[in-house]
């Protein structure tokens, strides 16, 4: 058996495509199907459905799967291992990151990067579904999300911040003496929210809920970007308070935070737990104390 072959079989489950793993392999795609037939005959079973197109892989497949992601994760942070004994980390800390933390993201990777020059970040926007799955499947080192509310499973964690809502608006469009503002008042606006499949979403719904409150947002996005865009353009939007941190509000657009109720939200640094970690691992989760950027994203 040779570590190959198990990459081989995790670029597949990725792609659910012969040609597609091949080239993420770099490999052609004979040489690919080839390797994972040499690996079931050694392994005397089936690993993988066929008919001429990859057709998902059988129940001994999926076993050997979950014994290759961990093969594959404990050569690599052999590998990590050395490279610090002998002149620091190098290589790429694969990082997941809820929407609504992408811009505090930078106070995390710039720490990171700080201490460990020599490593590269590969920093991707991904719901916090997402992010425990790719944290379960090895294709995430670590994750930036919610740990208290809809709180992931089989994780270890690190407290970062508490993230509370603001709507953000024209300024004709509140009291000029507003300092916070009602969610129930908030559903009567025009709003531009995100999309429900979101768990920033599914908080604000709840909020709106225990106002007794059912907004009819006018504009669903993805994008925090859009979705202040929009706020600009005279629709009220309601965000985390983080994403202010490097996108200042221009003139005649103000943030309030909401009220009645009065909620917020710890967002932390996730990883998964069981297991030897990383040495990239290991270092990013010791960079932080408890809440130690609370005061920088909410004072």
């Amino acid at each position: 058996m040779q570590l190959r072959q198990l990459e081989y079989l995790i670029a597949l489950d990725r792609s659910h495509h012969f040609g597609d793993a091949a080239r993420a392999c770099h490999v052609s795609q004979p040489a690919l199907s080839t390797a994972i037939r040499a690996l079931e005959r050694e392994l005397g079973v089936p690993l993988v459905r066929r008919s001429g197109r990859f057709e998902g892989f059988t129940e001994e497949g999926e076993r050997v799967l979950v014994w290759a992601r961990r093969a594959v994760t404990d050569v690599l942070s052999l590998r990590q291992e050395v490279d610090r004994m002998r002149s620091g980390l190098e290589g790429t800390l694969r990082l997941g990151a809820i929407p609504t933390s992408l811009t505090a993201s930078r106070l995390v990777t710039e720490r990171f990067r700080g201490r460990h020059p020599r490593m590269r970040v590969q920093l991707t926007s991904l719901t916090s579904r997402e992010i425990a799955h790719g944290l379960a499947a090895g294709e995430l080192d670590a994750g930036l999300t919610y740990l208290d509310n809809e709180p992931l499973t089989d994780v270890d964690s690190v407290a970062l911040w508490r993230e509370i809502e603001l709507l953000v608006c024209p300024e004709e469009l509140l009291p000029r003496s507003a300092t916070t503002i009602g969610w129930a008042t908030a559903a009567s606006m025009s709003l531009c929210l995100l999309t429900p499949d979101m768990q920033h979403r599914r908080i604000v719904d709840d909020a709106f809920a225990q106002a007794g409150a059912r907004p009819e947002p006018v504009l669903e996005t993805n994008s925090i970007s859009t979705l202040i865009a929009h706020a600009h353009a005279g629709l009220a939007a309601i965000t985390a308070q983080s994403w202010l941190l490097v996108h200042p509000l221009p003139a005649g657009v103000r943030a309030v935070p909401l009220v009645a109720p009065e909620i917020s939200h710890v967002v932390g640094l996730v990883t998964a737990s069981g297991g030897q970690r990383s040495p990239v691992v290991a270092e990013l989760m010791a960079l932080f104390q408890p809440l130690e950027l609370d005061a920088e994203l909410t004072g």
